[in-house]
């Protein structure tokens, strides 16, 4: 594949993560209001477990390094946003809710990867 094509098809697919991230925080937020920021986090952890199954596809060669390339650079990482998670850690430590932050903090750390390790393992 030709690397402009590639490059305009990673730039096309991380515009789609980001269209399909900005409608699953919408739907997300409209179902559960609540202090911890549970949008961001569910798309987080729905990426990670994502990102997993396409690494495992493409270590088992189910999938070309292009193909990969396009979902978990592009769609996933237009998907996932880690700095919209630290941006809501610093807004919640703003608001003095600390023990919330600090709890979020941790999760988002933890919990995204333990996604990524389940969804290729699950594959393999």
């Amino acid at each position: 594949m030709n690397s402009l094509i590639l490059t305009l098809g990673i730039c096309a697919c991380g515009g789609l993560g980001s269209v399909f991230r900005y409608l699953a925080d919408g739907v997300i937020r409209s179902r559960w209001m609540t202090i911890f920021p549970i949008a961001t986090f569910c798309i987080n952890i729905t990426a990670g477990f994502a990102t997993g199954v396409v690494a495992a596809l493409f270590v088992e060669q189910s999938i070309s390094a292009p193909t990969h390339l396009l979902l978990a650079t592009g769609l996933l990482g237009g998907f996932s946003t880690f700095s919209t998670a630290i941006n809501e850690m610093v807004s919640l430590s703003r608001q003095k809710k600390i023990t919330a932050a600090c709890y979020y903090a941790a999760a988002t750390m933890i919990v995204p990867v333990a996604a990524v390790a389940m969804g290729y393992f699950i594959v393999q």
